[in-house]
């Protein structure tokens, strides 16, 4: 295990860093603060211990870049994290909206071998529920292929493949659109001037901020 004799706090600080690196092309202090929870000091407090064991790379005032080694480890995390959400919605049927504070938890403790009997059991999948990929067993990570359903012109239909994971009273609202992956959509109206993105999903239709309509991934 890449991860062994990290604590909780390391690994999710590690994860943190390799999302922000993928979703905004680096991992500020003031990113990883608000994304794990805690405040400015804290990050650099811990950006400083695991600069010192040699998973990250810091630089004073502008954050973090992970080194192989810690990318191995944020990887592996990442692959816990995102089989388990697979697992909980599939075989348990946890909400959409639930299942990434519980995929949270649960990471840290999830061992080599129930990893390997979880991917058997569900047939290896590539990517979690949100549509996000998951790593390999090799910690390869797929980038993503896809559109926004912001960019698409009016009278557009394509399917969802990924909405974000983060914010449970989002994922609630998708989910009650159910602009959710493996959805059909079609772009009714682009309001311009960068106004709202008009959708038709599950026979209604929605204007959607465009934002919002951004952070939506399409086939």
């Amino acid at each position: 295990m890449v991860s062994e004799r990290l604590t909780t706090a390391a690994e999710d600080f590690l994860k943190a860093t390799l999302e922000l690196e993928r979703d905004e092309g680096r991992a500020t202090t003031n990113g990883l603060a608000a994304m794990l929870g805690v405040s400015a000091p804290t990050v650099t407090v811990m950006a400083k211990r695991l600069d010192e064991q040699q998973l990250v790379e810091r630089t004073p005032y502008k954050g973090v870049t992970l080194t192989e080694r810690g990318r191995l480890v944020a990887l592996e995390v990442l692959r816990h994290h995102r089989l388990l959400e697979r697992y909980l919605v599939e075989t348990l049927g946890v909400p959409l909206d639930e299942v990434h504070l519980e995929a949270d938890r649960l990471e840290h403790v999830l061992s080599e071998e129930l990893e390997q009997r979880i991917d058997e059991a569900l047939g290896f999948p590539t990517h979690d529920p949100h549509g996000d990929p998951i790593p390999t067993p090799a910690l390869v990570l797929a980038e993503r292929q896809e559109r926004s359903l912001a960019s698409l012109e009016a009278g557009e239909r394509t399917t969802v493949t990924r909405v974000p994971d983060r914010d449970r009273d989002l994922l609630r609202y998708l989910a009650e659109l159910e602009l959710v992956p493996g959805a059909q959509v079609e772009v009714v109206l682009q309001a311009p001037f960068g106004g709202p993105v008009t959708v038709r999903c599950g026979g209604r239709e929605t204007a959607l901020a465009r934002e919002l309509a951004g952070a939506i991934g399409v086939a």
